[in-house]
């Protein structure tokens, strides 16, 4: 067997902490990975560097290296700890490439493709196939990516197409993707082969997108619900009327209840977002005061004064 100093193929001293045995792997593994380098000789350094960290990783499986020192040559027995697996370097569905957990490889991938709005990795699917590096052709599974995608109210109430670039530079593309009607916040759609590339037979990733949608100016949304604010004169709320109301689908006429409060909630129902159930729209009333801004208006708030009996804060009085 050839000696590879594995130290030195990951760049660290032999004193080197795990933690830095793990960034300098983590910086190597994302130079050197064959879906996104240019490197001369990527597929093999990438080889190279798992295979180092595969070792420095473990306690066990270093110290091992570490007692045949630097004059480990060819045909020389790697004296293995119990659990060293004595074929290829095999990585199982659900591990990341080199010992990464999926936590690892969502933060590997958010690196490669920028954070925020840009592809994370989604773990799950996008791992290193059991066929590994050990025995037969390279091949992988591409990862499975997330995206933030940010649509109007009225888009989630009618759904419809929508055209969404991803990526960067040179890998940048635009896809067409379906709007479902009803669709609510934090919902996903999984767009199938749209993630990862894969290499050899391995299978393209899914591109999920968590839908988020940005605040209306006049609903407020919870769920399929949404609640609208109406504004209603003195008179009105006293003596009851009929006004148009705007909903997600267009204008309906309600009736006022004669004696209708602040903050009183009538229900439309239905006029949600689209559903099984569909949600429903609350009309939350609120009197507005007309200003006493001219000698007429004062005349007759002074009128009401006097004619009308009322003392809104009979409630509070103390015994």
């Amino acid at each position: 067997m050839e000696y590879r100093d594995y130290y030195q193929i990951l760049g660290v001293p032999r004193t080197a902490s795990g933690d830095e045995i793990k960034k300098a792997y983590r910086k190597l593994a994302r130079k050197f990975h064959p879906d996104v380098s240019k490197e001369k000789n990527a597929e093999e350094q990438f080889k190279q560097v798992q295979e180092a960290y595969e070792v420095l990783k473990d306690k066990e499986k270093r110290a091992a290296y570490d007692q045949l020192g630097s004059d480990w040559k060819a045909g020389d027995q790697f004296r293995r700890p119990p659990g060293w697996d004595s074929g290829g370097f095999e990585f199982r569905r659900g591990e990341g490439a080199g010992g990464f957990g999926q936590q690892d490889f969502s933060d590997f991938f958010s690196s490669l493709f920028g954070g925020g709005r840009g592809f994370g990795g989604a773990g799950g699917a996008g791992g290193f196939g059991a066929g590994g590096f050990g025995g037969g052709a390279y091949s992988q599974g591409g990862q499975d990516h997330e995206a933030q995608i940010e649509i109007d109210l009225e888009e989630a109430f009618k759904g419809g197409p929508r055209m969404l670039q991803i990526g960067e530079g040179e890998r940048s593309r635009t896809i067409r993707v379906n709007i479902p009607a009803g669709v609510t916040e934090g919902q996903k759609i999984r767009l199938s082969g749209q993630g990862g590339s894969a290499s050899g037979r391995g299978k393209a990733g899914d591109l999920y997108l968590a839908i988020h949608i940005r605040p209306h100016p006049l609903f407020a949304l919870e769920d399929r619900n949404v609640t609208l604010k109406l504004p209603l004169a003195p008179w009105e709320a006293a003596l009851g009327t009929s006004v148009k109301v705007p909903t997600l689908g267009g204008s309906v006429e309600m009736r006022i209840p004669a004696g209708a409060q602040s903050g009183q909630k009538l229900r439309l129902r239905g006029r949600g977002l689209p559903g099984t159930p569909p949600g429903d729209q609350y009309v939350e009333l609120s009197i507005v005061v007309p200003p006493a801004d001219t000698e007429q208006a004062k005349a007759l708030y002074e009128q009401m004064r006097r004619e009308m009996a009322f003392d809104p804060r009979a409630g509070l009085q103390s015994s």
